[in-house]
């Protein structure tokens, strides 16, 4: 089998409040899937499950150790999915809120790169 790309999006996501590099990821990945839709699985690829799609996810973010995959990759609806978490982003300097759980002033911004592939003979 060979894989093909049909598909690459991307996104950014940030978390104002919190210091979750994992909220960022993950706002990241849904941005990058957010205004898109893939009749392309079905019509042109020919595929009759939509969990039979490739979705690798790219994500880079501040503090990647931190990050909790499965919740990443709980915002992707189908697909046998991958993530790979590297050192990124960046962490801007905001105003930390004590209501609001701030841990302190950082915001965190991720940026995600998801790749949809089909497998063909």
């Amino acid at each position: 089998m060979v894989r093909k790309r049909l598909i690459i999006e991307m996104g950014m996501g940030i978390d104002q409040h919190g210091q979750e590099p994992t909220v960022a990821a993950a706002r990241a990945v849904r941005n990058a899937i957010a205004n898109n839709a893939l009749p392309g699985v079905w019509e042109v690829a020919g595929l009759t499950d939509p969990n039979d799609m490739i979705v690798e996810v790219q994500v880079a973010v501040p503090y990647p150790e931190q990050v909790k995959h499965d919740d990443v990759l709980a915002v992707l609806p189908f697909g046998r999915k991958t993530l790979t978490v590297e050192a990124g982003g960046m962490v801007v300097q905001g105003r930390a809120i004590p209501s609001l759980n701030d841990k302190n002033d950082e915001m965190l911004i991720a940026v995600a790169a998801v790749t949809v592939l089909i497998e063909t003979e």
